[in-house]
């Protein structure tokens, strides 16, 4: 079989997962369970596949220099997986995703609430079959409530979430006012918090031979990773603002610029701002009454950015981070995403790998961050091509009458 050319490594060789969803928030957590060593068996329309293939541009492209229709973006999150084309909306392709399901420990899905119920895929129906099934649904708003049936995009999410609130310059500031993440960060929780639960309850099953229906929504998420920032208003009954870069509770902590470009402060401890200020030559500044402390320099954080800016802009950026970097103080340039995968640490890691991919040759992919020791990861499977194991899948789980193509 087109199986053993692919040999999984990792701890969960031993379970296979339905993918049912789609966009970014439950392929992200599937992809994890896959790096993990998970056989994933990824549902797509048989004609469009997911949406985001066609969430380009850019494209991948041929040995050619020609668009293959495997956008970037798709290209991010489906890593590992395996292609089976069925469509949904029929009685023949239920009945093969139920019995597929059948074969699986564990199912992800991101359809609205009750969307699969009307095709016997929700979790009340394959659990009947397989109560052992571990079903997670991912969601905007979560399966109960009085938005649980709204629609819910991550850049909506960020907003709703408070998020927004707390990313961006002061509106008094040049450029200011709310900003969301640079990446769909309420997407990639959600799926990391899904992976999170989804092994949870295997490893709960592997005790007592339960399944489990997981509800997990966005919303949620988002209000769980407002961390520090919730529990400032929390304890404070005060309301965080935007602060640009500047940290809420230590300093000095923010972008400063040198001379010949910018980069990040992020001092954590009263002893790395008294190195800081050897740095700089002004020793002494780290004994004034105003800066001795953390909760002073919060205090004073107009007064000594304006002293540490003062300082910096005599630094070239490179040589500045560099001292600092030897004096124990955390520092960094603010690489562009070029620069990131040029940092010959990243490259040391192994972070940026190609893998073989039928169209293109091979496919560039960000791999897990993940290290095992006993159980060490590797990625051998590229993207899937739309409905590119079907026949293998059906087939293998004795299910090939009738199958899509």
């Amino acid at each position: 079989m087109a199986e053993a050319a692919h040999p999984r490594n990792g701890p969960l060789t031993h379970i296979r997962v339905l993918d049912l969803g789609r966009i970014m928030a439950a392929p992200w957590a599937t992809q994890i369970l896959a790096d993990l060593g998970a056989d994933v068996i990824k549902i797509e329309r048989p004609g469009a596949g997911d949406d985001t293939r066609a969430w380009g541009p850019p494209f991948l492209k041929d040995g050619e220099g020609n668009a293959t229709g495997e956008s970037g973006y798709f290209l991010s999150v489906n890593r590992g997986k395996r292609s089976v084309a069925i469509d949904i909306a029929t009685a023949e392709g239920q009945q093969q995703i139920r019995a597929i399901a059948q074969h699986c420990d564990v199912v992800i899905e991101n359809f609205k609430v009750g969307a699969l119920a009307k095709y016997g895929l929700d979790a009340a129906s394959l659990r009947a079959l397989k109560p052992s099934l571990v079903y997670c649904s991912v969601t905007g708003f979560g399966q109960d409530g009085p938005k649980c049936q709204n629609a819910a995009y991550d850049f909506a999410i960020q907003a709703m979430g408070g998020l927004m609130s707390v990313t961006g310059a002061r509106d008094d500031e040049p450029g200011g006012g709310p900003q969301k993440v640079g990446v769909p960060i309420v997407d990639l929780m959600t799926g990391m918090y899904a992976a999170v639960a989804s092994l949870a309850a295997l490893a709960r099953r592997a005790e007592t031979g339960a399944g489990e229906t997981i509800d997990l929504a966005m919303l949620d998420v988002a209000a769980t990773f407002l961390a520090n920032q919730a529990m400032n208003h929390l304890v404070s009954g005060k309301t965080p603002q935007r602060g640009g870069n500047r940290h809420p509770n230590i300093q000095p902590q923010d972008v400063f610029a040198a001379s010949d470009g910018h980069f990040v402060l992020a001092v954590g401890n009263d002893g790395q701002f008294a190195k800081l200020c050897e740095v700089i030559g002004d020793a002494s500044l780290a004994h004034a009454p105003r800066f001795a402390t953390n909760a002073a320099r919060v205090r004073a954080n107009a007064d000594l950015t304006a002293l540490l800016s003062t300082a910096f802009a005599s630094w070239k950026r490179d040589a500045l981070v560099a001292a600092l970097d030897a004096a124990g103080v955390p520092a960094a340039p603010i690489n562009t995403i070029p620069q990131v995968f040029a940092d010959p640490q990243l490259q040391h890691r192994g972070m940026l790998q190609q893998l073989l991919h039928p169209l293109a040759g091979s496919v560039p992919q960000v791999v897990s961050p993940i290290r095992l020791t006993e159980a060490p990861l590797r990625f051998d499977r590229a993207p899937p091509l739309l409905g590119q194991h079907t026949q293998e899948v059906l087939r293998e789980l004795g299910l090939l009458a009738g199958a899509a193509s």
